[in-house]
C-alpha cells in the first residue's frame, strides 16, 4: 500500500491527476496541493470519477459517491482517503 504520511500522499494523488487528466506545465512537486480542482483546472464530474476509481484502486478504499463534491482540492482527497483508512490523527 502506498505510503501515507503526510506530502508522500499529497504527492502521489498529484501524480495520478496528472497522468490521468494529462495536465501539461505541472509537476508533482509544483502542484498546488490547495487549489481547487473545479474553480482553478476545470475538472469536471467525469474527471473526478476517474480519479477516484484510481485512487479507490491504490488506496483499498471506497469513496461515497456523496463526498465527491467535498473532493475539491488534493488535499481534502488526501484527508479523505486518511480517514477512510482510520488514519485519521
Amino acid at each position: 500500500m502506498p505510503q501515507t504520511q503526510n506530502g508522500s500522499m499529497e504527492r502521489r494523488i498529484a501524480e495520478i491527476l496528472i497522468q490521468e487528466l494529462k495536465l501539461e506545465n505541472v509537476t508533482p512537486d509544483t502542484f498546488d496541493v490547495s487549489c481547487d480542482l473545479v474553480k482553478e483546472l476545470g475538472i469536471d464530474s467525469m474527471d473526478l470519477t476517474t480519479v477516484v476509481l484510481v485512487l479507490q484502486g491504490e488506496y483499498k478504499v471506497k469513496f461515497d459517491e456523496d463526498s465527491y463534491p467535498t473532493l475539491t482540492t488534493v488535499r481534502a482527497i488526501a484527508d479523505q482517503i486518511r480517514q477512510l483508512q482510520g488514519t485519521v490523527s
